[in-house]
């Protein structure tokens, strides 16, 4: 559609002073990105003041348009559009990165209208993608998704699984916009202004790919107003731009400009700016979303309670399968999420009964944990990703930039440990306890049967925030009651006496393995250990393991199928690390394993019965 003269005079007059306020604030707080920001100037005054609906009464409103800025680092620019929208005064710019202002160097959603953190690049169109995803097929609403994303930072590869993902799935209400501006953090691009590689690229992941210049306000509305049209596939947006656009020729596509305020040159360069505004105040103001999209309930429970027999022997794996069809019974926004393990992790079982709510991502596990994070966002949904847990390990940073983002997603990852077997040590999660313990504010269950596993998955359904949920490829035995009640940070005492000399403390296999060496040590040394399943390492129970370690004579031994580094072990540790009179051991596996059956890799790596009982009666002698 073909602009009149002074509503292109009116974009283009916000755009600039987008830039004016982008430079006002990064002077005033001495850092910042604003040549990053002036790239980007006449994308962010169309879209918001032209493209998007959106209520500015309600930022992150379940029917407004969405916008992620994956290239966080120009989020003055992000704050400035918002202020121009009238969200909050255009002063408040002038508190950009000060310790008492929301205004962070980039965007975080402590911000009413940021719905996840940037900044570490390569992230931002995986979220994108799965807010897409969310609007098209479970909100079956008309909200569109826009994600700009920086030239840069689209060597990641996450980008490229995105763009995969969301041309699999016929996102036709997402739009990836590149802004192409040729310069990096420290020199040129990989690929500079060769647009139409770039064009032949995303068309080859099947996307509608629009080639225009990104400092046109004309060219823009024309772009954005055609991928509106297309039907079953997502578009792409390929900006040419300049780092450091309007602002002089010294600056402008130069390198070494990265990150760097304008100091000295700024009041000059403003001026100059200002001289070629001609509508001092803008009349344009977004339009209203076509629908009202409700809020949905996110209630959730097992509709019902666990039912197996003690001593039957279920692997905690396909309890997890079961758990979750029993969530999705009580939640229809309860979603499935998996990278082509949902015949191991069980995913499948839920696969099978709500066709509608499962996710499959393929083996690309970073946009695996981002699809997730879009997809929990403005409480939509309630999404459990699913897949091997040594594979989480590569979505590190999608998980620690999802901790900052307030992100709402539940991880469920089997085939931990030797106890695997056959398949060897690159499929043995050995550090993913460590990993998510140290991710912000998470909880990590490790439950040690099938009844606790159902618990597990409730709880983390219900609580806000990341949880790991890890579960086991052996069919180990039921040891709860199907009535037992488990709590968050409330470990289980599986067996005690009041003659107790030792505390073990395991999970799983190696719970298993401790009650054979209770056994071992009352049948043969006439000793009493008392064992605690601790449910949750973090948190971790710290009552119940103090209590329980001075009651059996202030000895502990931890038994782990995971490196000794950030385990159960480590956990315990730092519970006792400040309490007098009690001394603790920890059994783990300190090499890298081997493959071999299961019973024989817990034997050679210490974690066995016969190693607990040697360690024990060592510890009691000493003592």
């Amino acid at each position: 559609m073909a602009l009149t003269k002074e509503i292109s005079q009116q974009l283009q007059d916000i755009a600039n002073r987008l830039r004016i306020n982008s430079i006002r604030s990064t002077n005033a707080a001495k850092s910042g990105h604003p040549t990053s920001c002036a790239s980007m100037a006449e994308i962010m005054a169309v879209l918001f003041f032209r493209t998007m609906r959106y209520s500015i009464d309600k930022p992150r409103g379940a029917s407004n348009d969405r916008f992620i800025l994956s290239k966080g680092h120009a989020a003055p620019i992000l704050y400035a559009a918002w202020a121009e929208s009238g969200l909050f005064p255009v002063e408040d710019l002038l508190n950009l990165r000060k310790i008492d202002s929301d205004l962070e160097g980039h965007p975080t959603p402590r911000l009413n209208f940021v719905d996840v953190a940037t900044g570490s690049l390569g992230q931002g169109l995986s979220i994108a993608a799965g807010m897409a995803y969310v609007g098209k097929y479970i909100d079956k609403a008309p909200y569109r998704v826009y994600c700009l994303i920086g030239d840069g930072e689209s060597a990641e590869g996450s980008i490229w699984e995105a763009l995969s993902f969301a041309s699999k799935y016929k996102l036709d209400n997402l739009v990836a916009i590149f802004d192409v501006n040729r310069l990096g953090q420290s020199e040129p691009t990989a690929f500079g202004h060769d647009m139409q590689l770039y064009k032949a690229r995303v068309e080859t992941f099947g996307f509608n790919a629009i080639v225009v210049d990104g400092h046109d306000v004309q060219a823009l509305v024309e772009a954005f107003d055609q991928a509106s049209q297309i039907k079953d596939r997502p578009t792409a947006v390929i900006a040419q731009t300049f780092k450091g656009k309007g602002l002089t020729d010294e600056i402008e596509d130069k390198v070494n400009w990265h990150g760097k305020p304008l100091g000295d040159k700024a009041e000059a360069i403003i001026a100059q700016i200002q001289s070629r505004i001609s509508t001092p105040k803008t009349t344009l103001k977004p339009e209203s979303p076509i629908v009202n999209v409700p809020d949905v309930d996110l209630s959730v429970r097992l509709v019902e309670p666990p039912n197996y027999t003690i001593g039957q022997k279920v692997a905690t794996r396909e309890a997890y399968g079961t758990a979750l069809v029993k969530l999705g019974k009580s939640c229809p926004r309860v979603i499935g999420l998996d990278g082509d393990t949902k015949n191991s992790t069980f995913s499948d079982t839920y696969r099978k009964t709500f066709q509608d709510r499962f996710i499959e991502c393929y083996i690309a596990e970073q946009n695996l944990v981002g699809v997730a994070i879009g997809a929990g966002c403005r409480r939509r949904t309630i999404p459990f990703v699913s897949t091997f847990a040594s594979f989480f390990t590569r979505t590190f940073d999608q998980l620690r930039m999802g901790a900052i983002s307030q992100a709402n997603i539940k991880c469920v990852g089997s085939h931990c440990g030797v106890s695997i077997g056959e398949d060897g040590p690159s499929q043995m999660a050995l550090e993913d306890l460590a990993m998510f313990r140290a991710i912000p504010n998470s909880l990590v269950f490790y439950p040690s049967d099938a009844v606790s596993v159902e618990r597990a998955a409730e709880l983390a359904a219900q609580y806000h925030g990341i949880t790991f949920i890890r579960t086991s490829r052996p069919a180990t035995p039921i040891i709860y009651s199907n009535d037992e009640i488990f709590a968050v940070g409330k470990a289980k005492v599986v067996r005690s006496s009041k003659n107790d000399q030792i505390l073990l403390i395991g999970a799983c296999v190696t719970l298993l393995e401790a009650m054979n060496a209770a056994d071992l040590l009352a049948k043969n040394h006439n000793i009493q250990a008392r064992i605690i399943d601790p449910f949750t390492i973090k948190p971790i129970d710290r009552e119940t393991i103090i209590k329980n370690a001075l009651e059996a004579g202030g000895r502990i031994i931890t038994i782990e199928d995971h490196y000794p580094e950030g385990g159960i072990g480590e956990a315990v540790a730092g519970v006792i690390a400040d309490i007098p009179n009690i001394v603790m051991k920890r059994l783990a596996i300190r090499e890298i394993p081997r493959s071999g059956p299961p019973s024989v890799l817990i034997e050679k790596y210490g974690i066995d019965a016969k190693t607990i009982v040697k360690m024990a009666l060592e510890m009691i002698e000493k003592k």
